[in-house]
C-alpha cells in the first residue's frame, strides 16, 4: 500500500462537505486520534489511487479469489502482468470491495 506524503493543512485548500451527523459521529469513532478530516482524506486519496490505476495491490488487500478468463487484456493489480484475453486469470476481492484483475501466479508465496 502507498505511503501518502503529508501535506501541512496550511497548504490545504478548505473545501466544505454537508456529512450526516451519524456518518460523522461514527468517522469520528473509526479515526480515534488520526481526526476525521484526516481518515475523509486518506479514504479520498486511495480511492483516486485506484480508480486512476495508481494504486499498487499487495497480496494481503486480496481478500478472497475466484478463477475467471480474460475477455480483454487486462493488467494485474499486484505484478503490473499483462493478462492477454482468453487467459487463465483470478478476480480478487479486495479489503475495499472491489473485484481486480490478478494474474495466476501473483498471489502464491
Amino acid at each position: 500500500m502507498h505511503t501518502l506524503t503529508r501535506t501541512a493543512t496550511t497548504e490545504m485548500e478548505v473545501t466544505s462537505i454537508r456529512l450526516e451527523k451519524e456518518l460523522k459521529e461514527r468517522l469520528k469513532e473509526l479515526a480515534g486520534n488520526q481526526g476525521y478530516q484526516a481518515l475523509i482524506r486518506d479514504i479520498l486519496w486511495k480511492y483516486v489511487q485506484q480508480k486512476s490505476g495508481d494504486y499498487v495491490h499487495s497480496p494481503a488487500d486480496i481478500r478472497a479469489s475466484i478463477a475467471a478468463t480474460a475477455q480483454k487484456e487486462e493488467q494485474c493489480v499486484i505484478t503490473g502482468q499483462s493478462i492477454q484475453p482468453q487467459e487463465p486469470m483470478l478476480l480478487g476481492l479486495t479489503t475495499y470491495g472491489d473485484l481486480v484483475p490478478i494474474s495466476m501466479n501473483s498471489l502464491q508465496k
